[in-house]
């Protein structure tokens, strides 16, 4: 299937962001898939310094991943955007309607559409980072352990492409779904097959091939044990990949103040590293 291009660019002066830029490309709302009669989208944030590197953003709390106007993403990641990144905020199908494996499928899919069109959103499809907090921190390291060069002979161009990314930074992610698969009233995209919960763990996953990858977790998330990311960069250093795994003493599940701050230059520290 041919994807239309169907882009809205729009320049806009950023007066709420750091001013050290003046202005910033937009494409809103770039359909890369459909489903059930719907669109999947992400948007494109382009500073006028880009420096061919992106960071996509994993829009998902809970698996829920509810769209907002990328402006909003602008003043989110207005560090990234300042030192150049091109930022790539990417919606899946949300729950309740849909589930993990649904919501995986979608943002992998995301990652070959992006690489299909690199050159177009002004990017090097060798120099993309993913990240993303807790359901997002899942849904980031499952690109990175689960990656594929492209699926050759499929019909449909996207899927040709490659969904590896080439830095990871991780907040607080769950990591093994078989442990908490099954009817969940808070977290309706838990509620699948539980066969299907290895192949959706990125701690399964993991190999001497994955990118670099930092994790981030608080000591203190009651939502999230820390012991998840524990037990992944146990893997990590198993395995030999390059990682580093970071606590922040006494923060909770999301990051608040200078925990906040704190964790924001910790990432834009690592994709500096490894994207540049």
């Amino acid at each position: 299937m041919k994807m239309k291009k169907n882009y809205l660019l729009v320049t806009i002066g950023l007066l709420f962001t750091s001013p050290s830029f003046a202005e910033l490309g937009i494409k809103s709302d770039v359909i890369y898939g459909h489903k059930d009669g719907m669109a999947l989208v992400y948007s494109v944030l382009q500073p006028e310094n880009a420096n061919g590197a992106a960071i996509v953003f994993m829009v998902s709390g809970g698996w829920f991943s509810r769209w907002s106007p990328p402006q909003r993403y602008a003043a989110q990641f207005d560090d990234m955007l300042d030192a150049g990144f091109t930022v790539i905020p990417v919606h899946h199908g949300s729950a309740p309607r849909y589930r993990v494996p649904e919501a995986y499928a979608d943002v992998s899919r995301a990652i070959r559409h992006i690489k299909l069109h690199a050159q177009q959103h002004g990017i090097d499809p060798d120099r993309i980072g993913v990240t993303g907090g807790s359901a997002g921190g899942h849904l980031s390291l499952m690109l990175g352990m689960d990656s594929d060069a492209g699926i050759d002979g499929d019909r449909d161009e996207v899927m040709r492409n490659s969904n590896a990314v080439a830095a990871i930074v991780a907040y607080f992610p769950p990591v093994d779904l078989r442990e908490i698969t099954g009817p969940n009233d808070r977290f309706p995209a838990l509620d699948f097959e539980q066969s299907k919960a290895a192949a959706i763990s990125p701690i399964l996953h993991a190999d001497p091939s994955d990118p670099p990858t930092l994790l981030i977790h608080g000591d203190a998330d009651t939502l999230v044990d820390i012991s998840n990311s524990i037990d992944m960069q146990a893997e990590f250093e198993k395995h030999h990949i390059t990682s580093e795994f970071i606590t922040i003493s006494g923060a909770g599940h999301r990051f608040r103040g200078d925990d906040a701050t704190r964790a924001a230059a910790l990432r834009l520290d690592w994709f500096k590293k490894y994207l540049l």
